[in-house]
């Protein structure tokens, strides 16, 4: 195909290094990562990019509290980050972080590139600051006693000279854009919320910062370092390095396809970043999903409720295909999902070693016991045959439409019915009976049955393999195939594929 296919950029939120990682970003990551999966098999030509927002007064001070450079305090936790992503089989191609060189550059051209063009001003700021949080409140809204209306801790009072970016002047601009892309937002729940939200009118944006230096440095005012949104958005950007000379990767890639986020910084991915690349004069995003939040047995995950989970030893315990398959199966996109442990262990138990692991056992052994491990191709003999390899079909063309409306639940459920199909197919065609039979039909018929299966999960091994990465080549290899890393959607919408003589 050579240069002529689709390219498809999708990125997660860039995580904050205060602590590790939970499930939450375990769950953020593994749906990029099986949506990033899904279209390399379609045939797109994927980036995919994760990576680590390092900046900020709250890690300065955690580093100063335990007598390390921030960079060392970052350092520490983001190795930690790539350690679980490769833990979970995530297929990034690359990670950004926003202490490397090329994204500090990327941030101060683009930072003077808005302060030529008069979007950005300097001036005094003063008001209610809430270090954890990273924000800036102003009296009104503030919770009872000053404190942070999103976190309820303290805020502190501020005054300092700061750069700001004129977020009103793109309102209009902004407001037009979302009314001839209405897919940019989804779901269309945060939509709605969202132009809400700039129809209230806008106040402009503190982008940079005086109180402490832990950050990258306005090049033309090096005593203010750049604030975090100025910085932490244009991670999407920097990482394809668009201003060395060409910029090959910037090329190819930008306009991003999907920015996956949680739906609290939806804000700031579908207006803050939009009104930012219409001043600087870049493409849009094509979409921005915000999907929902973790819920651990019904209550939201929280540090000091002391219910975050740990994915690591989940991970350890049970395997990344069971963690990734259940994140990604139970919830559905864009809205919160519930983590129960007893449900977690039920659910894999029931779908990953019933459902498909029998499916596989029982075939494999059958093979061996009938045919000496040897599979011969046969055409359909009968109407359950046809109902096989029809659904078998079927069933590639609608998992590959619910991955490309971004509906993995579904897409998933689409597979396991198929499964649960086939091992109602072995109970209807009764192998052990035919095989006690000198009757060539019967013959007949076995051979067809086990082909049948065989077929079956040759193509469930495609369709479940952006979602269970590990497992699914394995199918491959125990059905005797090779190739697994070459296989496409198209090769899961034909049927009939395994030669005869496959052993």
């Amino acid at each position: 195909m050579g240069d002529t296919k689709k390219t498809y950029y999708i990125t997660t939120p860039i995580y904050y290094p205060s602590a590790k990682l939970h499930i939450g970003h375990t769950y953020c990551t593994s749906v990029a990562d099986t949506i990033a999966r899904f279209k390399r098999l379609a045939g797109y030509d994927v980036r995919f990019l994760t990576g680590s927002d390092e900046h900020g007064q709250k890690i300065q001070r955690a580093a100063e509290a335990q007598g390390i450079t921030p960079l060392e305090y970052t350092t520490n936790i983001v190795n930690g980050f790539k350690a679980l992503w490769e833990k979970m089989h995530i297929s990034n191609d690359d990670f950004i972080r926003t202490t490397d060189e090329r994204h500090e550059k990327v941030v101060q051209a683009l930072f003077t590139k808005a302060y030529e063009k008069g979007d950005i001003y300097k001036a005094e700021y003063e008001g209610w600051y809430c270090t954890p949080d990273e924000t800036f409140w102003t009296e009104q809204k503030l919770g009872p006693n000053h404190t942070c209306p999103d976190c309820g801790r303290p805020v502190e009072r501020v005054k300092e000279e700061s750069y700001f970016f004129k977020l009103g002047k793109y309102t209009d601009q902004w407001l037009k854009f979302i009314e001839e892309n209405p897919d940019f937002i989804q779901p269309e729940s945060r939509r709605n919320e969202m132009i809400q939200f700039v129809k209230q009118g806008l106040e402009d944006l503190a982008v940079s910062r005086t109180s402490f230096d832990w950050g990258i440095k306005v090049p033309f005012d090096p005593k203010h370092v750049v604030y975090v949104w100025f910085d932490a958005l244009v991670n999407y950007i920097s990482a394809l390095s668009p201003f060395d000379g060409d910029g090959e990767l910037y090329k190819k890639y930008w306009p991003a396809d999907l920015h996956l986020v949680g739906k609290e910084i939806v804000r700031f991915h579908t207006i803050i970043w939009p009104m930012m690349l219409m001043s600087l004069e870049l493409p849009l995003p094509k979409k921005v999903f915000g999907h929902g939040w973790m819920i651990v047995d019904g209550t939201k995950m929280s540090k000091s409720l002391g219910n975050v989970i740990d994915p690591i030893p989940l991970i350890d315990t049970y395997g990344a295909d069971s963690l990734r398959y259940y994140l990604l199966s139970e919830i559905t996109l864009g809205n919160d999902g519930n983590f129960t442990l007893p449900n977690f262990v039920t659910k894999i138990n029931a779908d990953l070693s019933n459902d498909l692991g029998n499916l596989l056992n029982r075939t494999i052994a059958m093979i061996e016991k009938y045919h000496g491990g040897v599979i011969t191709k046969c055409d359909d003999m009968d109407d359950l045959d046809r109902d096989v390899s029809t659904l078998a079909v079927q069933t590639a063309k609608d998992f590959e439409a619910a991955m490309e409306n971004m509906e993995l639940n579904k897409a998933i459920k689409s597979v396991w019915a198929f499964i649960g199909r086939m091992n109602k197919y072995i109970d209807e065609t009764m192998p052990w009976v035919l095989a006690k039979s000198e009757d060539a039909h019967d013959k007949a018929r076995l051979q067809s049955a086990m082909y049948h299966l065989a077929e079956a999960l040759r193509i469930i091994a495609i369709l479940v393999s952006p979602v269970i990465p590990v497992g699914a080549p394995k199918i491959w290899d125990q059905l005797g195939l090779t190739g697994f890393g070459s296989a496409t959607i198209e090769d899961a919408k034909v049927w009939g594929l395994i030669p005869t003589g496959t052993k």
